[in-house]
């Protein structure tokens, strides 16, 4: 796992330490321990968790800058919030997810890697978007979740100060980009750029979609739980 680790991250331009190399074969071996209690992952060959969540994960590194402080909304696993940890020290994290048993998992990992300015939320992204000490507050928000763009616009662009991106790590999903022009605008964003590439020796195609905060989002979003899923803003 190590050297196909080093090879694909190499290969996105990540240059890994041995000392952090460790820390995701320590955050792998505690996948695969906890996904047989809970549900985290369908991936559990090794060779995929490197690929599929790993590699994918590191994919965003380039698009966050020196010392930001970075949200991931709905985290479930730790994706891409803990490899973005292990392998950029200079950042501060916030994992996100509304399910307890998750929560217990990604503090298992954390402090089982010694990770440093890092720290787990359990609550919805709804709930949290409207409250003072996190909405707006970050650089940078980041999402790898299956929900259609414009919900995760609404459930992200909230914690990101004017100026900040919320960077959203999609497949192939040319047409939903369109449908959620409207909802960006709405929201204060805007699309800077849809970067499209595969994940490295594969055919798999991924977009991370970077959307610049320019306005303050209006008081009124996010709205309430389950809304901005149920009825995306079109």
């Amino acid at each position: 796992m190590e050297t196909l680790l080093k090879e694909l991250s190499n290969k996105i331009e990540v240059n890994l330490t041995e000392e952090q190399i460790s820390k995701f074969v320590t955050y792998k071996e505690l996948l695969k321990d906890w996904n047989q209690k809970i549900n985290l992952t369908a991936i559990t060959e090794d060779s995929e968790i490197v690929l599929k969540h790993f590699v994918d994960s590191l994919t965003v590194l380039k698009y966050i800058p020196q010392n930001a402080n970075v949200i991931d909304v709905g985290t479930g696993a730790g994706f891409p919030g803990i490899p973005t940890k292990i392998a950029r020290e200079d950042v501060s994290v916030t994992l996100l997810d509304s399910l307890n048993k998750r929560i217990n998992f990604l503090n298992d990992v954390i402090e089982k890697t010694n990770l440093e300015n890092i720290k787990t939320v359990h609550g919805r992204a709804e709930d949290f978007g409207q409250n003072k000490e996190y909405r707006e507050r970050y650089d940078v928000a980041v999402a790898r979740a299956v929900a259609n763009l414009s919900t995760l616009t609404e459930l992200c662009l909230p914690f990101v100060k004017v100026s900040g991106s919320f960077i959203a790590m999609k497949g192939n999903s040319t047409e939903e980009f369109e449908e959620a022009q409207k909802a960006i605008e709405m929201l204060g964003g805007k699309i800077e750029k849809i970067d499209k590439f595969n994940l490295p020796g594969t055919d798999i195609e991924r977009n991370i979609v970077v959307i610049k905060k320019i306005n303050k989002t209006p008081n009124q979003y996010p709205r309430k739980a389950g809304t901005p899923a149920n009825k995306p803003i079109k």
